[in-house]
């Protein structure tokens, strides 16, 4: 391969990566599902807006006319390891506050964010995913009507 060949590779990596390195978008069910999972951790929701996602997302939302909800968290970082396979873990942080869980609750998030689509990344045992700026808007009222919509989120890539 000469010079110019392993140059025009070497750009067409970095312009690969840097495509998925994008902002990105969810909606409907994995949608529902990031942002009932983030919600339960939210440290700027409601008790009662935090008790609505959930009933949302166990299918006995009632659907209600307060509005849209709003489900945002800042950074997360979940870490799953192929080679401790016991270990797993998870940090949420929510403007100042970060909190960091493990075990049932971290896969829980993990999986979530597999299912939503989120990319995953490895080194030496470690498999990582994360995501930034996490937006995630429940329209109640568009979801009781059963047919895919009223769940969107949007997300960057981990900083």
């Amino acid at each position: 391969m000469n010079c110019v060949n392993t140059l025009a590779l070497a750009i067409s990596i970095v312009v690969a990566g840097s495509a998925a390195a994008s902002a990105a978008s969810i909606s409907g069910s994995g949608a529902l599902a990031l942002a009932a999972v983030v919600a339960s951790h939210s440290t700027e929701l409601s008790p009662a807006e935090k008790k609505e996602v959930a009933a949302i997302f166990d299918g006995k939302g009632e659907g209600s006319d307060k509005g849209k909800i709003t489900v945002t968290a800042d950074k997360i970082t979940c870490r799953s390891s192929n080679v401790d396979i016991t270990a797993r873990s998870c940090e949420l942080t929510f403007g100042t506050k970060t909190q960091t869980f493990s075990g049932r609750e971290a896969n829980e998030l993990y999986a979530t964010e597999a299912m939503a689509g989120v990319p995953s990344d490895g080194a030496a045992g470690t498999i990582y995913e994360g995501l930034a700026h996490l937006k995630c808007t429940l329209d109640p009222q568009a979801i009781k009507q059963n047919d895919g919509g009223g769940a969107e989120c949007s997300y960057d890539p981990p900083n």
